[in-house]
């Protein structure tokens, strides 16, 4: 398994460890009612989506039969995308309380977050694709004879 398969996967158990504390704390703390968008974050982008991220940068070069078009991209993606969450989060947590502030942090953390999509997409999409053909030039004819 590639160290970014591995590190996916951890860090979206570690997200989910995060939002579910977080849901409990809501549970126990009704006003904290005013994080659930940092929860469904948490819980949502940070275990669905960088599970699926791992799980599909595994099998989707297994499936399709070609390898991994670029393989340094997921691990700028891994840095990318959870900057980005972590961003986000923090900008739903502040919010409430920081008004302008906490939004300029959310808006940060969520353009990181979707450049680490966009990572994703490409490099899927172009695996998916296998190699480029090139175009080859045709045969060359050998020159007529006389006869």
């Amino acid at each position: 398994m590639e160290w970014y398969v591995r590190w996916f996967v951890r860090v979206s158990l570690v997200w989910l460890s995060l939002g579910i504390t977080l849901g409990l704390c809501m549970a126990a703390h009704p006003q904290w009612i005013i994080y659930r968008p940092a929860h469904v974050h948490m819980n949502v982008v940070g275990f669905v989506t960088m599970m699926i991220f791992g799980v599909a940068y595994h099998v989707v070069p297994r499936f399709s039969g070609n390898p991994l078009r670029n393989r340094a991209l997921p691990g700028y993606h891994w840095w990318i995308s959870n900057a980005g969450l972590a961003g986000m989060v923090t900008g739903f947590a502040l919010q409430p309380h920081a008004g302008r502030h906490g939004a300029a942090v959310l808006v940060a953390g969520g353009v990181l977050e979707t450049l680490g999509a966009w990572l994703f997409v490409y490099n899927i999409w172009r695996t998916i694709g296998g190699t480029i053909p090139v175009a080859r030039p045709a045969p060359s004819r050998p020159p007529p004879t006389r006869s």
